[in-house]
Order: structure tokens, then sequence, then C-alpha cells
């Protein structure tokens, strides 16, 4: 049975509404990454590049035909993950229309800077200046779909 609008308090429900959106703007990602991909300017993405060079085992369980369905769900959960984090910041910072994009390029700068080097991964070992632009790109799409490009309605 679902709870009524009224039992489900509002911190609980932004929270959820932000995982929602981070899960969407992980989707949008992949729609982005997919078209970069086909036209050659991005060659392997994060999330594929983190699960076949550092998470092997865990990928060959997964049967091939499924691999990149299991990668992208891998991903919108990570998105659904950055979407709660984005949510739990405060109104002050959130409801600013540039917050949303801003995130979305500090997740991006996290990955390049931290993560992929962290992880060691191949990308992070040389110069690829047009697919990190990309990626740049896909996380601000990422960030405005975080950012609800709609009108709220008057506190």
């Amino acid at each position: 049975m679902a709870a009524s609008p009224e039992l489900v308090d509002e911190p609980t429900h932004e929270l959820a509404h932000g995982a929602m959106r981070g899960a969407v703007g992980a989707m949008a990602m992949t729609g982005m990454r997919a078209f970069t991909e086909d036209v050659g300017i991005v060659n392997e993405t994060p999330p594929k590049a983190i699960l076949r060079q550092r998470a092997r085992g865990v990928l060959r369980r997964v049967p091939r035909g499924r691999r990149r369905a299991f990668i992208e769900v891998v991903h919108w959960t990570y998105g659904a993950g950055g979407g709660l984090a984005f949510a739990a910041l405060p109104d002050s910072v959130r409801k600013q229309p540039w917050s949303g994009p801003l995130y979305g390029l500090a997740t991006w700068l996290g990955f390049e800077l931290a993560i992929a080097p962290g992880l060691g991964l191949r990308q992070a070992k040389r110069p690829r200046p047009v697919e990190r632009a990309a990626f740049a790109v896909d996380h601000l799409l990422y960030g405005l779909v975080l950012s609800e490009m709609r009108r709220r309605p008057q506190d």
C-alpha cells in the first residue's frame, strides 16, 4: 500500500525526487554518450572503463549480451546517488540556477582528477582534450536535469 502524500515528510520527498532526477540525468547522459561514441569523439565511457579495467570479475559474471545494459544500470544508479547528494544540499544553494550545472561539472572534475587516476584507468594517463570536453558537456546536461528547468511554485 502506497503512503499518501500527506504521510511523506518533505525532506524524504526531496531526497527521493533528487535521486530520481539523478537517474534521469544519467539516462540523458547515456543518450549523449551514444552519439559521441558513434561519431568517434569518445572511445570508452567512464562506467565501461571502470568495470572493464577494475571490476572485470563482476563484468564477467554478466552474460555478454547483457553487459551494456548492466553498465548502464550501474551508471544510472551512480547518477541517482549523485542526485540524492545534490538534493541534500541546502535550498539556498540548490535553488540557484547555476547550482545544477556547476554540480555536474564538479562530478566530472572529481572523476578526471581523483577517481580515474586513483583507479589507474588508462584514460587518466593520456591527453584526450576532445573526449574530456564531451564528458564535461554531458555532465553539464546531468546538472541541468538536476536543477529542474521548470518554474517552482512561489514559497
